[in-house]
């Protein structure tokens, strides 16, 4: 039986609710930057498509350089301004799932594809400051999601033993994909996102679960 020391985490859609976060804050940004309806849709469905992945990178495939800089910009504005509206809130028992990795003496990342700000705003917004060993995002690791530099950098951060005891937690085929790259021992999926278990299996997960409060049950 393997022992696992280091979990990676993703954030939106794995350990919180993303009811419409993500979409909902590219749509005001869109909105404020763009301001037209032609491709907007089409736009939306590529952000639906690639969750999970840095976002300037999924800017990048829609639009030129400046103006994926200035989507990024204005889609954290529109996070931030989604969190302090009370719509960043945790996967029922995230929190609990934390404190009992944690005790138990795991290791805990967490990762996403969101900026900096983005990412500290939620972590401080539900008090998460003290429960994750580390924090990352794209611009910490090199390459975001489904490229295995998260999670390496997660390993490297933490002092972890090996890849093989390092479990990647995540709700897309990104955090799949990204979970196998990096020769992770256990990769999870998660049905609280937008992906179903055949999606999550198809792109590497090795079990898929309803959420991440099966987690702990599932390492013991």
């Amino acid at each position: 039986m393997t022992t696992y020391d280091l979990v990676v985490m993703d954030l939106a859609g794995t350990t919180v609710v993303d009811d419409g976060l993500v979409e909902g804050a590219f749509g005001r940004a869109w909105d404020r930057l763009i301001a037209t309806d032609e491709g907007r849709e089409a736009a939306l469905e590529h952000v639906r498509a690639t969750m999970g992945q840095s976002k300037i990178e999924v800017f990048r495939a829609l639009v030129d350089e400046d103006t994926a800089q200035a989507l990024n910009v204005a889609f954290e504005a529109a996070l931030d301004e989604l969190i302090a509206e009370g719509r960043c809130v945790e996967i029922p028992g995230a929190r609990a799932v934390l404190e009992e990795l944690r005790s138990r003496g795991l290791k805990v990342a967490l990762t996403t594809g969101f900026g900096r700000s983005t990412a500290d705003a939620i972590v401080e917004h539900l008090g998460w400051g003290d429960l994750a060993d580390v924090v990352l995002t794209p611009a910490d690791a090199g390459r975001g999601r489904p490229a295995p530099d998260l999670a390496l950098a997660a390993l490297l951060r933490t002092r972890g033993s090996s890849v093989g005891t390092m479990v990647c937690v995540g709700d897309t085929e990104s955090d799949a994909l990204s979970g196998r790259a990096a020769g992770a021992g256990l990769v999870v999926g998660v049905l609280t996102g937008a992906r179903d278990e055949d999606s999550l299996r198809s792109a590497g997960a090795d079990i898929v679960i309803a959420s991440v409060a099966d987690l702990p049950a599932l390492l013991r």
